[in-house]
């Protein structure tokens, strides 16, 4: 019984190859048709300028078209059809007809058709994607400065974007972690408003610190559009005590001074000395303290409280306060002087060795060169005299005729 359906099967398949091939050949046939239109999608931000292109691979004389969304004509090859200075010729040739549009509004986005009027009339769709510009963010939350240890909620917001823009936020450079993005679609509009959170645990270093908000969008290059707004944080005065100078000296003058940062600044001072009291003599000027003139008996650890309403903080110093300079003899110039002395008995040493070693060559020098020489004189004869009386005698005869016995030593 179920036999005789068979052929009808056969016949249905049949049928939609036969379909699917004359589809497929029309296709080819398109793709292969010299005076068949090409087109290209385009994407534009808003405000921006786009450019669309119709060319066909060959030209029968036929006039090509542009027509917009509404189905206007725009240009019919090198005529202007539509009223619209923002609507310019770009190029047109037999084969192409190329318009720009600028100052691009999202009303502007949609299909446009470009037709060539021939025997059937042939035609291509491009399709223009407007990109809604994000506004440059908006950052609220910083209407009043916050207290330290407090937290602190701010809210970013930018409308405008399409698709919808994403916003990160910053702290310097550092970017932080927050909610995510909450996007709301604006009514009677294609573009989106985002809004981003961030909550923060304030410190006092958070005072000052740039805050940013950033949009990123496709539309847009990295960074075009941010905004930095500084935290204002309210903090206790962080204190420290400054001395007039690193070498306080018994019997001058001297001073302390209680400094450091606080958000507002401080409005009252208490200088006071751990385990007693103050000296006498010093003299308290808010910030200050004064010592008119140094005594070993000041020394100690000094605290000054800065208070500023929002908190109170403390600094300590330790002065040690040195000796009279005059009772001290300076080290350097003992240690000069010294060096002085010795230097000048050493040259003067030296000197004398010098003049000793000359004079004892000189004298070597001299006696080698000069032998000494002793002369003793005899009486000629007195060897042979009978008695003494007759040798003076002979000896006072004559000396002329006497020789000389030299004797020589070395």
């Amino acid at each position: 019984m179920a036999f005789p359906a068979a052929p009808s099967t056969l016949w249905s398949a049949s049928l939609l190859i036969v379909l699917f091939t004359a589809a497929v050949h029309s296709n080819a046939a398109l793709d292969d048709d010299p005076l068949q239109p090409v087109t290209s999608d385009e994407t534009v931000s808003v405000g921006g300028t786009v450019t669309l292109t119709c060319r066909v691979a060959e030209s029968d004389n036929s006039s090509l078209q542009w027509s917009n969304t509404a189905q206007q004509t725009l240009y019919f090859g090198d005529k202007r059809a539509l009223r619209d200075n923002r609507i310019q010729l770009y190029h047109s040739t037999s084969t192409e007809l190329s318009i720009t549009i600028s100052d691009v509004q999202l009303s502007d986005e949609g299909e446009y058709t470009c037709s060539i009027f021939t025997m059937p009339v042939r035609t291509a769709r491009a399709t223009v994607t407007v990109l809604g510009v994000p506004a440059k963010p908006q950052i609220t939350g910083f209407e009043d400065a916050v207290t330290e240890g407090s937290k602190v909620t701010l809210t970013c917001t930018s409308t405008g974007s399409k698709p919808p823009a994403t916003l990160h936020w910053y702290r310097g450079d550092q970017e932080l972690s927050a909610a995510d993005t909450r996007v709301e679609s604006v009514p009677e509009e294609p573009t989106y408003k985002v809004t981003r959170e961030l909550v923060l645990d304030v410190t006092a270093s958070d005072d000052n610190a740039l805050i940013t908000c950033a949009v990123i969008h496709t539309s847009l290059a990295p960074g075009d559009k941010r905004t930095e707004q500084a935290l204002r944080v309210l903090y206790s005065p962080i204190v420290q005590i400054q001395p007039e100078n690193s070498l306080p000296r018994e019997g001058e003058k001297f001073s302390l001074r209680c400094s450091g940062s606080a958000n507002p600044e401080p409005t009252s001072y208490i200088w006071e000395k751990k385990d007693g009291d103050l000296p006498t003599l010093s003299r308290r000027e808010g910030a200050f303290l004064h010592f008119p003139m140094l005594n070993k008996s000041d020394n100690g650890i000094y605290v000054c409280h800065a208070d500023n309403g929002i908190g109170n903080g403390q600094g300590e110093y330790t002065l040690l306060v040195q000796a009279d300079a005059g009772n001290i003899a300076d080290p350097t110039a003992m240690s000069t002087s010294s060096g002085v002395d010795h230097a000048v008995i050493g040259g003067v040493v030296a000197v004398i060795v010098f003049i000793l070693l000359c004079l004892l060559i000189v004298l070597g020098r001299y006696l080698i060169r000069h032998k000494g020489t002793y002369l003793t004189h005899e009486a000629k004869g007195s060897d042979d005299a009978p008695d003494a009386d007759t040798a003076i005698i002979n000896a006072e005869g004559g000396h002329s005729g006497v020789e000389d016995k030299k004797e020589y030593f070395i």
